[in-house]
This record gives structure tokens, C-alpha cells and sequence, in this order.
């Protein structure tokens, strides 16, 4: 069950709210009447407001009715499509986070695996874009160990929340929307783009590519499930292969896939294969999804059609089980296994099966055993770029830490914020990772390490990310960790970096012997080098319980290959010893890149601001809109501060109101004093860029803005 707060907190769509309705049309309100930017030294940007008693309409396809969030949306019909273009008021919905590079890439041969999301129709709380007070929501995290994420929901046009689309870029996953038609209404909607001429299915296929380009998504799964006449049919082909090429042009790397579903004669009847009824299908688009109720025989048939295309289709898994399926649930992995003999690629669908019908209260652990089942039939893939920065947070939380400490208590859900994720590697009896909600360093969760070193070994190394990118000659590593148990001191933990095997590759200078087992230990920093030393301060000084360790290495034409934990014993044992550690942040950075200055935030301005009364008599409830310029690739996201509004009647305090991904962050219901007659108030908000190797900003470089607000002259105090 949701959570929802009152004033700054989240609430769903008001029943009944039309998509051009204005939001809080029908509720008297306050709103801005004027509005002077004039930029001050140093780079603050001054407005000056006075409150007005008009209401001012924001469109509730993009924003929340009651509190004018920033939401996700979907499109309903032909005609929403057809007259969907871009405007100032949906900027919020375009993915900030660009599709990271991975290895090996998408389109190897290896097999595949789609994940198909399917949760209790879609748009839930993930539609928030700002997020939510959501207690146990649903997360997806095992993104190494998939290559593709389709959102699914009924609705005509699915625009993927653009949390997903944030989530899995960071991971290196591209995302899928969903084209649906069904029943009657969908065979009249076919009927209206593709039974005419080429114009009308190609202004559908324009359409489609424009939106997944505007969004900053990447490509679409077309499902029409209803028959279609022999005219309509016949353009099917041609509306996939247009659709197709259109995305291809519009979004690198863009993916067209086709389900299972009606036939080359325009029957809708499921084959739960490749075929010659539904080739012509799969020959007009990038893939093919298969339905869910095969038996092996047809994976033979599909293997044998697909020919050197076989890793292009993907045979479906639905993990409710759902007909006559050879394994869903728990025992996914029998259909996966099979699969996989063929060497075909696979679909797993609606995995959601595990929050939905498990239940919330122990989702994470039920969603980690689901996964390590399925482990060893799912090829992972490794990053490629650098820095490697990550503090594991899923996104969610009970609490909000930042360095080690509880910035914000209570239930929050933003999957935008979700951090890159490791491979969750699994031994049983020997090794587990698992998320920790109860402490963290930053954001919302830690990584749980726990296992147990063998009698006779000095140590256990837990492989984290899978890497595959030339070494620079110099690396800096850095490691917060934390050690659980009544016997902290028996351990020491640090970082293990593996190479490629290469007879070039050597450690120190070229006059250095290679490394026999590619196994490199970066050497322990205990004061940071000369230069990096606002850098590097926080190097052997912990806080709050937490351990902070600094390393650095030097390689020659090397090749990384494997990031790991080690975690050793002081003194030998004939006996195993148990461990827990929590994984607070790990860093791999290139030395050559770290000593560079921040970019500064500027242009910092603000719009569609919304004055309400209350909460308390004195006070008013301000809601307006943030945007600012950073370079593109440089953030990974931006921390929005209120300094607290100062009147000669009275002041608020300092307070964080969120996080954003992009350059822009709508404050919700900010409460500040209302001002007397011919007085003013100052209102001071500050932008704090986070980088990608979340180094430290100077304040002087984030962005500042001071809001002057006043009552207009009729008013009275």
C-alpha cells in the first residue's frame, strides 16, 4: 500500500481528471502577477514576485491535479497520438541519463534476455517523477543480468516513466515502450492507420519514432492483438519496416520487436513460435517475441526458421504461469534452461510475479532468490567506461542517508536515483549479496556482503562488476565500507582489480614483470597525493561507524576485467569464519580526470510559480519550477537546497527538497512566511551538482537563486 503525505508529499491522479483539464483549476490559488529577472555578482540570479490571487493552469497530463508534480503519462487512441508534439510542459519526462556503454554490445550473437514489465497495469507510483513517500515499492535491480526493458501496460501509446528509462540507462539497458491495440476498439483503431494508404500507417510510424526520440527511450514493442482485414494486414509489413528504419534513424541503436499475436492473414491466433504464418513479421523488424505456451518441439521449429537470426527471437516466459507453460514462479529457470539449449534468446514476462504475489513485506529477498535461480542461463555484461562511481542505492529507502548519516527519515521511492548495480553474486552456504536498507553511506541502501572464508584461506573475494575497457596508466579506487559482527578487527577489506590476460600488460612501469594471475592490489593511499588533496580528504577518515580507504594503481597496456571485494583475516584458521560487511560506495576513477574543475551551474531561473494559502495563518505554500544549463554528461544528478525565506515577521530554515536528474526540479507546497504590507521576503535556493565520480563541488560554483516575493499594494497584512 502507498504512502502519502500531506502539503510537499505525493498524491495520485484525481479520478476523473481529463488530460488537458488544468490542474487545480477548480481550487482558488495564488500564482505570480510579476516577474523581473536581474542577475546579481557572482553569478545569483535574483526574481522578484508578487503574490496574486489567479489560479494558474497547468495541464494534468503532466502534472499531478493535486499538488502540480511533475507525473508520467501515457497516450489513449489514434487521435492522441496523431496530435501528440512536444511542448514546454512535458521537458520534465525526457530522460536525462543517456543509454550507458556496455560489453559485449546489444547486437552480438550471444543470447539475450528481455525483461517485459508488467505490474498491476502500469503508472503506479513509478508515474511521480520526482518520486514518492512509497513504502516496500516495486524495484528492478538485476539489470546486469538482462539486455532489454519493455514497460507494458493496456494503454494504446505506453511512454515508458521516465524513472525506468533513468534506472536502466545508468545500467546500460535500453527501454522499450509499448504500441498496443485489443479487442473491437483496437481492430477499429488498426482498421483507421492501415487498411488505407500509405499515408495514414506511415504518420503512425513517424509518430512513434518522434516520441521514442523526443523521450530519449529506445524503440518499441508492437503488439496488435486483434484480426485485421486483408487490406490492413497486407500494410503491416510495410508499416513495421517503415517504423523500423524510422527509429533506426532517429535513436542510436533503437529495437522494433513484434509479439506473437495475429497472423499473415490478419487471424489473431498465438503460435507460441517462429513460423511461416508469422515470419513475415519478424523479417520486417528487429526481433520477435514469442507467446508463452510452447512446448520444445517449437523451439526446434523457431531455431531452425530463425536461421543465423536465432538470437533475434525471443521466446516468452510469462512467470505467472499463466496456460500451459514448462515453468514459471520458482521454477522459471526449467523454461529458461530449455530455452537456452537452443541458443534461442528469451522473454521474461512480468516478473512483478514476485512483489505481487509473494507480497511486499520481503520483497528483496524473494526477488534476489528469484534471480539466482535463473543466474547461470543469463550471460551478463560489463561496463566499459570510466568512472565507475556507485553507492548501490536501488532507489528506495526507509530513511535518506548522505555520508553515513540520516539526512531524512521515512519512507521515499525514486527510481531516477537508483545508482549503478553490481552482479549480486550468489554461493550458496559460502557468499551472498543482498541490498540494506537500515544503513547506508548515501541515498537510500548499502550492499550486504556476508560469507564465510574456508578453513585454511586467507580470504574471499567477491566479484562486484564485470569490466571490460583499455586501463589508463594511473587509477585511483576508493572504498567506504563497514564491518558487522562482535569481531570487526579479525578482518581487513580492499579492492581487487583483475586484468585480460595480455603479455603486455604490466603493473608499475614497463620494466615490471606482468602479473602471472592478472590479479592486481592497488596500493593503500593512507594520505592523499600531492594536488588531490580536496580530492582524496576523506581518504583513511571515516564517519558514523563507517571505514573510508584510498588506493591507486599503475598499468601498462592493460586491459580491465573484474572488480572485487577481498575480505581477509588476519590470522590463519583451521576453522571458517564468518563475516558481514556493508558496502557503503566504491570509486574507480582515471587519475587524468579527476583533477579537472567542475563545470559551474548557471542560468539558473525559475516559472510556473504557485502561491497557496496556508498551511498556518502567517505562512504561504509556494510551488515553482527550477530550471538551469550544466553540461551535458557531467551530473549524475543535482541536490536542491532551500536557505530558508527571511521576513521581518519571522523565517523558515534550511532544508533539502529533493534530488534531480535533469536541469530542472519542481518544489512542491515549500512553506514560507507570508509577508506584511509593503514589506518583502527573500526566499534563497541553491543547486548542488553531484558529478559521475561524485567528487565534492565548491559551493561557489553551484547554482543560486533569490526569490523576493511581496503582497501586492491592495493587500492587507
Amino acid at each position: 500500500m502507498a504512502e502519502t503525505r500531506e502539503g510537499p508529499g505525493r498524491r495520485g491522479k484525481r479520478p476523473g481528471a481529463a488530460a488537458d483539464e488544468p490542474a487545480e483549476a477548480e481550487r482558488p490559488g495564488r500564482r505570480r502577477r510579476s516577474f523581473q529577472p536581474a542577475e546579481e555578482p557572482r553569478g545569483t540570479t535574483v526574481l522578484h514576485d508578487t503574490v496574486s490571487d489567479r489560479p494558474q493552469p497547468l495541464p494534468a497530463r503532466y502534472f499531478d491535479t493535486s499538488t502540480t508534480e511533475p507525473i508520467s503519462f501515457y497516450l489513449s487512441g489514434l487521435e492522441e497520438l496523431l496530435s501528440w508534439k512536444p511542448n514546454s510542459n512535458d521537458e520534465f519526462n525526457v530522460s536525462a541519463v543517456p543509454l550507458a556503454k556496455r560489453q559485449p554490445l546489444l547486437h552480438s550473437k550471444r543470447p539475450r534476455t528481455l525483461v517485459c514489465h508488467d505490474m498491476r497495469g502500469g503508472y503506479l507510483e513509478d508515474r511521480f517523477i520526482q518520486g514518492s513517500a512509497t513504502r516496500n515499492p516495486y524495484v528492478f535491480y538485476h539489470w546486469r543480468y538482462i539486455d532489454i526493458f519493455v514497460y507494458f501496460s493496456h494503454h494504446t501509446v505506453t511512454i515508458p516513466p521516465v524513472c525506468w528509462t533513468n534506472a536502466a540507462h545508468r545500467n546500460g539497458i535500453p527501454v522499450l515502450g509499448t504500441f498496443i491495440t485489443e479487442s473491437l476498439d483496437g481492430q477499429k483503431l488498426c482498421e483507421a492507420f492501415l487498411s488505407g494508404g500509405e499515408e495514414a500507417y506511415l504518420a503512425v510510424s513517424n509518430q512513434l519514432a518522434r516520441i521514442a526520440q523526443h523521450y530519449r527511450f529506445d524503440g518499441w514493442l508492437i503488439n496488435i492483438e486483434n484480426t485485421l482485414s486483408a487490406a490492413a494486414v497486407g500494410n503491416l509489413p510495410p508499416f513495421l519496416r517503415q517504423l523500423t528504419a524510422q527509429v533506426h534513424s532517429a535513436v542510436p541503436g533503437g529495437l522494433v520487436i513484434w509479439y506473437d499475436s495475429v497472423l499473415q492473414n490478419g487471424t489473431l491466433q498465438w503460435q507460441n513460435e517462429l513460423n511461416e504464418q508469422n515470419r513475415v513479421f519478424f523479417d520486417a523488424c528487429d526481433g520477435f517475441f514469442t507467446n508463452y505456451n510452447w512446448k520444445e518441439e517449437q523451439l526446434e521449429r523457431t531455431r531452425s526458421l530463425a536461421g543465423p537470426r536465432l538470437t533475434d527471437v525471443y521466446v516468452g516466459i510469462d512467470v505467472f504461469g499463466r496456460g500451459d507453460v514448462v515453468g514459471s514462479g520458482f521454477d522459471t529457470d526449467k523454461a529458461l534452461r530449455m530455452i537456452r539449449q537452443y541458443g534461442l534468446s528469451a522473454a521474461i514476462f512480468a516478473p512483478g510475479w514476485v512483489y505481487e504475489h509473494l507480497g511486499e513485506e520481503n520483497f528483496l529477498q524473494n526477488e534476489d532468490k528469484f534471480w539466482s535461480l535463473l543466474a547461470q542461463y543469463l550471460p551478463t555484461h560489463s561496463i566499459c567506461t570510466l568512472p565507475l562511481a556507485t553507492s548501490f542505492s536501488l532507489g528506495m529507502g526507509t530513511s535518506r542517508f548522505l555520508a553515513g548519516k540520516e539526512e531524512e527519515a521515512g519512507p521515499w521511492y525514486d527510481l531516477s536515483l537508483q545508482e549503478i548495480q553490481p552482479l549480486y553474486p550468489e554461493l550458496k552456504g559460502r557468499l551472498s549479496t543482498s541490498c540494506c536498507l537500515q544503513d547506508a553511506w548515501c541515498g537510500g541502501s548499502s550492499l550486504r556482503v556476508q560469507g564465510v572464508i574456508p578453513p585454511g584461506e586467507e580470504h574471499v573475494a567477491t566479484r562486484l562488476f564485470s569490466l571490460q575497457m583499455p586501463a589508463p596508466p594511473k587509477l585511483f579506487l576508493t572504498l567506504l565500507y563497514k564491518l558487522e559482527g562482535s569481531n570487526p578487527d579479525e578482518f581487513t577489506v580492499s579492492l581487487e582489480l583483475t586484468t585480460w590476460d595480455s603479455a603486455t600488460c604490466h603493473e608499475g612501469n614497463v620494466t615490471s614483470l606482468p602479473e602471472t594471475n592478472g590479479r592486481h592490489h592497488p596500493r593503500f593511499l593512507p594520505a592523499p597525493p600531492p594536488g588531490l588533496a580536496k580530492l582524496l580528504a576523506a581518504c583513511g577518515h571515516g564517519s558514523n561507524g563507517w571505514t573510508s580507504r584510498c588506493y591507486e594503481l599503475d598499468l601498462q597496456d592493460c586491459s580491465l576485467r573484474d572488480l572485487s571485494l577481498l575480505v581477509s583475516r588476519h590470522q590463519p584458521s583451521p576453522q571458517e569464519t564468518p563475516f558481514t560487511c556493508l558496502l557503503g560506495e566504491v570509486r574507480v576513477l582515471d587519475a587524468a580526470n579527476v583533477a579537472a574543475s567542475p563545470p559551474q551551474v548557471h542560468s539558473l531561473a525559475a516559472s510556473q510559480l504557485w502561491w497557496q494559502e496556508g498551511p498556518e495563518a502567517e505562512q504561504l505554500s509556494l510551488s515553482l519550477t527550477l530550471h538551469w544549463a550544466f553540461p551535458p554528461g557531467r551530473a549524475d544528478c543535482f541536490r536542491i537546497f532551500s536557505q530558508g525565506a527571511r521576513c521581518p515577521r519571522g523565517q523558515t530554515s534550511p532544508q533539502l527538497l529533493g534530488l534531480a536528474n535533469g536541469c530542472l526540479y519542481r518544489a512542491v507546497g515549500l512553506v514560507v512566511p507570508r509577508p506584511a504590507a509593503q514589506q518583502s521576503c527573500r526566499l534563497e535556493l541553491l543547486v548542488e551538482p553531484v558529478l559521475r565520480d561524485e567528487l565534492p563541488v565548491d559551493p561557489d560554483r553551484w547554482g543560486r537563486l533569490v526569490l523576493v516575493y511581496s503582497e501586492p499594494a491592495s493587500a492587507t497584512s
